[in-house]
């Protein structure tokens, strides 16, 4: 199995100014932001690191800290766009701003391998804001859109309204992703796509206990499940874990051995504007058709 890497690179709204020395330097809109970075192991390209906000680590390795504001933030947030998407940035507790940059070359090739179908149906598992939902239905998918979470889903709906597809066919569900989609395996339902991006740990609505490691190899076992032969693609990534992308690759290669087409896996990274050097993000395995 070969290794591919698939780059986000710069666009109006965002881009990774500048990265090294364990930290990077993001502009979302007209604000900048540092974040920690462990895999930014090299030197930064300049020495100008001014920014609006900068998130301080806690000593926990679970992603614990606090924002260090320099000049005042919408706490409620600032519009953002992605080719037709609007969306809501906004700082979180959790060191992101409500959306993953490094995602834009996986909606874009998800759009791509639906190219040709007449309203097919994806699910977008663990979904959060809503941004992939929201590009895939900006090309004509209908969509199901799944996320544990009582807050990120009524800023999917948001984000919908804010890019004017609040009519578009899809269904946001708060609901646990593992439960949802054995249902969906018992209904018989099939689907074109699949976004998957579950998390390292979570917990669904009724207190349902997500570990990837333990857990992942399921849900894979049911998305398949919910493709045939005339679907098109499943695109899973995952962050922070000590895991290959070639654990990954082969996990779906097994699953899918009985379907035609092609299992891939490598890994995601953003493009850096200051040197255009690839800062790795994550790991991605696939299924396409």
């Amino acid at each position: 199995m070969t290794l591919e890497t698939l780059i986000g690179e710069p666009w109006a709204d965002y881009g990774l100014v500048d990265s090294g020395g364990g930290r990077k330097l993001e502009r979302y809109g007209r604000f900048r932001f540092i974040r920690p970075e462990p895999q930014a192991l090299w030197a930064p390209a300049g020495a100008d690191w001014r920014a609006s906000a900068e998130f301080l680590p806690g000593a926990d390795e679970d992603g614990g800290g606090r924002w260090d504001y320099r000049e005042p933030i919408p706490q409620e947030g600032w519009p953002l766009r992605w080719d037709e998407v609007r969306f809501t940035a906004q700082t979180t507790p959790f060191r992101h701003l409500a959306f993953f940059p490094d995602m834009a070359p996986v909606w874009r090739w998800a759009r791509g391998q639906l190219a040709g179908l007449d309203a097919p149906e994806c699910l977008n598992l663990f979904g959060y804001t809503g941004v992939g939902t929201l590009a895939l239905a900006a090309a004509g998918a209908k969509m199901v859109h799944v996320d544990a979470s009582k807050k990120s889903v009524p800023a999917a709906r948001a984000n919908a309204v804010l890019s004017g597809m609040a009519d578009r066919p899809i269904r946001w569900l708060v609901d646990d992703a593992v439960k949802f989609t054995a249902r969906e395996v018992r209904r018989g339902r099939r689907y074109d796509g699949i976004l998957l991006d579950p998390p390292k740990y979570g917990r669904g609505p009724d207190g349902e206990l997500w570990r990837l490691e333990e857990d992942l190899p399921g849900l894979i076992a049911d998305c398949r499940q919910l493709l045939d032969a005339d679907s098109r693609f499943l695109f899973l990534t995952v962050y922070a874990v000590r895991m290959s992308a070639l654990a990954i690759g082969e996990m779906l290669r097994q699953a899918f051995a009985d379907m035609p087409g092609q299992v891939e896996c490598g890994e995601l990274g953003v493009r850096e504007e200051a040197r255009g050097l690839a800062l790795p993000t994550a790991i991605w395995a696939r299924w396409r058709r």
